[in-house]
């Protein structure tokens, strides 16, 4: 049998479900991870880019931020983390992950409060708002579409990540790719692949779950404004 066929056979068989260290374990543990890690994410994340983008300084800062988390790879954080007091095993893997979640949570985070109309601002002061009385009723509310796309493309990030939680103890779906390995191609390579399929079929339901909730949090004028916008970002890109 090819590999293709050898991960349909191997998917299709119950006790690779159900056995301890089978599928539905793992696959407990790697949306148990992600989800920690970006909720970490959010915790840091959000506090920090809503109140820089409330007081309209700190642009430079999540950039700068994001720009770094970004160029640590998640895979030396994996390897670095476990030789600290944390260890080896999941407290490593979520803080690690939760970094990575940083950037996207942060830059959509300040992105969203900076698009508040300053005349809305205006108003809400004129209305005798202090100024945390204007970011919890104000500004919060209408960046709430930007933290969702934030907070989107973070978990499928996360969850397409978490693969890699495998080389330090982590669990998650890693490990049937990485018990796979352990095999000959020959005798692994369905499992392998069915690892891969599995991680990617995660992935994909993530998007399409928060992809939704995006678009439920988001009013039907900010819709279209979005829409246009990506639009002229896209014409922009293509020079058209």
């Amino acid at each position: 049998m090819n590999p293709v066929e050898q991960a349909v056979v191997w998917l299709n068989d119950p006790l690779n479900w159900t056995n301890p260290g089978g599928i539905l374990d793992r696959l407990g543990e790697h949306v148990s991870m992600s989800a920690a890690a970006v909720l970490l994410g959010c915790l840091v994340a959000w506090p920090l880019g809503l109140w820089l983008g409330h007081v309209g300084r700190g642009g430079g800062l999540v950039v700068l931020v994001s720009n770094l988390t970004l160029a640590v790879p998640t895979l030396a954080l994996l390897t670095i983390l476990p030789l600290t007091f944390l260890g080896f095993g999941r407290p490593a893997v979520v803080i690690a992950l939760a970094v990575f979640a940083v950037p996207p949570l942060l830059a959509n985070a300040y992105t969203g409060v900076r698009q508040v109309d300053p005349q809305t601002r205006e108003a809400a002061r004129g209305m005798g708002m202090t100024g945390m009385q204007v970011l919890r009723r104000v500004e919060l509310p209408l960046a709430v579409p930007y933290l969702a796309a934030g907070f989107r493309t973070a978990a499928v990030q996360v969850v397409a990540t978490a693969a890699l939680a495998t080389f330090v103890n982590g669990g998650g779906l890693g490990e049937i790719i990485r018990f796979g390995f352990g095999l000959s191609i020959a005798v692994g390579g369905g499992q392998i692949l069915a690892g891969g399929l599995l991680v990617a079929g995660l992935a994909l339901t993530a998007e399409l779950l928060f992809a939704l909730v995006e678009r439920l949090v988001t009013p039907r004028p900010l819709r279209r404004v979005r829409r246009r916008a990506g639009r002229r970002a896209a014409d922009a890109v293509t020079g058209s």
